[in-house]
């Protein structure tokens, strides 16, 4: 069984001692009544529920999976049980708009709370996730009249979220879609087309599914400026809002993926199904990037939560598993060997994962906080650092977050290959991360193209320029260094875009991580001047030291591949 435990006394460092959240909240009146012991509460909670009732379950629906059969999907055994918990202790309300029944906290704890869940069951948090977010899109873009129908429902998990844009020709470039929407005379409008990879678009969790499904209008516009969005329930409310009529459309099958097995992967068939329109005609794509853009963050998470089990169960097996004799001498003379956390090479690993998985939680709970800001203070420049923030979270956290299971996995040797460990599972669970929501190269060119070119790298100086006002104690040189090396690199990309059309899409990946690794050795500089003298703070700055000596030096040689000339790239012989 996968065993997991919430990283309690971290997440509570980060928030009352690194971030001190309740300064920070001192100008956001919806936040005056959460004090710091009902935060610590909630994430107490939020832990059992996730070491105690979704990871109990994870191997399980690994091996079973979500079962198809006559347009109907069964999850796997305990799913239905653990989801039911999940949702009837109202965290997927957490963030929700309290008019609706949602507890209005903060997003910044919501990240870690999503985190731990990510963490102990990935194929089941997916139909969470989605409901958050298809929650989310109701509450920024619907009518009165569609909140109070569908957002206590979803808040409840009465009702679950399905995001259908996908379609088998029209991935990444959502403007080719086919999928038509047709006016009605009653205002309702009649859905037809067929969409693919569509997570918990056909499940046996709740009493109803509510997909938000993009389509065209016979006038609409070419392209993706002709895009609309729909509301379109699996069964169609009644008058008491309760669950009524069949709507028109069905699962075809669902897909036999690499991992993820408990979560069905959804071929969806809209035979002229009733939607309703969602926000404003031909304006569904920004409308949906309200629902994306959580999507993306929370997807980072997932990275964050793979990385955090995947360090649990390395460690835990390192201390036990026994092989060889440290090259100091023996540390278990009288048994046959020394376990495997004595040797330097297998340390070196457990502390790149837990290096990167620490400095992505405080990279996480700072965009959390700039969402707050943004959100509940009218903070705008906070909201634009985390616009900003977002592609860099999904990318680098599910890029490091894949890397610290294959790395956990060869701290297992042959154990980590086999499945009875349950660590192949997790490196399987974890490589979607790195797909949906927008693959990370598209992240990478978002980051580059929409955010850093854009506005000539303005956004990203203000956020350096932030950053920079806070006094550091531990490796502040090095944080300089790291800062000007970004600020030259991201001139130096401004000055050369206009002349070079391929550079962007060449640099975007290295320019993406060299902002991820220089963000996470501020983190990490702050983590080590916030700690304290005992055992958890020593641990801190020791971890500390290990990132700036053996991952911040990745900013360097990242700064100069991002300005590597991109006709290298495109050389047309070389491939």
């Amino acid at each position: 069984m996968l065993e997991y435990r919430a990283p309690t006394d971290d997440l509570n460092f980060l928030l009352f001692d690194v971030f001190r959240v309740q300064e920070a909240w001192q100008d956001i009146p919806a936040f005056a009544d959460f004090s710091d012991d009902l935060i610590r509460a909630v994430v107490e909670e939020g832990g059992k529920l996730a070491g105690g009732v979704l990871a109990p379950v994870n191997q399980a629906g690994d091996q079973h999976g979500a079962r198809f059969e006559d347009g109907a999907v069964t999850m796997p055994p305990g799913f239905k049980e653990a989801f039911a918990e999940l949702a009837g202790g109202g965290w997927l309300g957490l963030s929700g708009n309290p008019e609706y029944g949602g507890q209005g906290m903060p997003k910044l704890v919501g990240c870690l709370l999503e985190e731990m869940f990510w963490a102990a069951n990935t194929s089941l948090y997916l139909s969470g996730t989605l409901t958050v977010g298809a929650a989310l899109c109701i509450d920024a873009h619907g009518t009165d009249e569609q909140k109070s129908l569908y957002l206590p429902k979803l808040y409840s998990g009465e009702w679950t979220g399905a995001m259908a844009l996908t379609e088998s020709h029209a991935g990444s470039d959502l403007g080719i879609m086919r999928t038509k929407a047709e006016p009605q005379a009653d205002g309702s409008y009649r859905i037809t087309g067929n969409k693919i990879f569509i997570t918990s678009g056909e499940q046996d969790l709740s009493d109803n599914i509510v997909h938000l499904v993009l389509a065209k209008l016979p006038d609409a516009p070419e392209g993706s400026r002709g895009i609309s969005l729909f509301i379109v329930p699996k069964f169609l409310p009644d008058a008491d809002g309760n669950p009524g009529e069949r709507n028109g459309f069905a699962a075809g099958a669902i897909e036999h993926k690499m991992g993820i097995h408990g979560s069905p992967t959804c071929v969806m068939n809209y035979d002229g199904a009733t939607g309703f329109l969602l926000g404003e005609e031909n304006q569904g794509l920004a409308a949906m990037f309200t629902m994306m853009n959580y999507e993306r963050l929370s997807v980072g998470l997932q990275g964050l939560g793979a990385g955090e089990i995947a360090y649990q169960m390395a460690a835990a097996y390192a201390q036990d598993r026994l092989q060889g004799r440290a090259p100091s001498g023996p540390v278990n003379a009288d048994g046959p060997a020394d376990p495997l956390i004595v040797h330097p090479d297998v340390r070196r690993m457990l502390l790149t994962i837990r290096a990167l998985t620490e400095g992505g939680r405080a990279f996480a709970m700072f965009v959390g906080m700039q969402l707050d800001r943004g959100r509940y203070a009218g903070d705008a420049q906070a909201q634009a650092f985390s616009e900003l923030l977002t592609p860099v979270a999904k990318a680098f956290f599910t890029d490091r977050g894949f890397e610290c299971t294959v790395i956990a996995q060869q701290v297992f040797g042959g154990h980590g290959y086999v499945a009875e460990w349950g660590m192949e599972q997790l490196v399987r669970d974890a490589r979607i991360g790195q797909i949906y929501e927008g693959t990370n190269g598209i992240q990478a060119m978002d980051l580059i193209g929409r955010k850093v070119l854009r506005d000539g790298g303005e956004t990203l100086k203000a956020l350096i320029a932030q950053m920079r006002e806070i006094e550091l104690t531990h490796h502040a040189d090095a944080v300089t260094e790291a800062f000007d090396r970004l600020e030259s690199v991201t001139d130096e990309l401004v000055r050369r875009a206009g002349d070079e059309p391929d550079l962007a899409g060449a640099a975007a990946t290295s320019y993406l991580d060299l902002v991820g690794y220089t963000i996470y050795g501020w983190l990490w500089a702050r983590m080590a001047d916030a700690a304290g003298e005992d055992g958890f703070g020593v641990a801190k700055r020791q971890l500390a030291d290990f990132y700036m000596a053996r991952l911040m030096p990745m900013t360097a040689m990242l700064a100069q591949t991002a300005l590597a000339d991109s006709r290298m790239t495109m050389a047309s012989d070389a491939i």
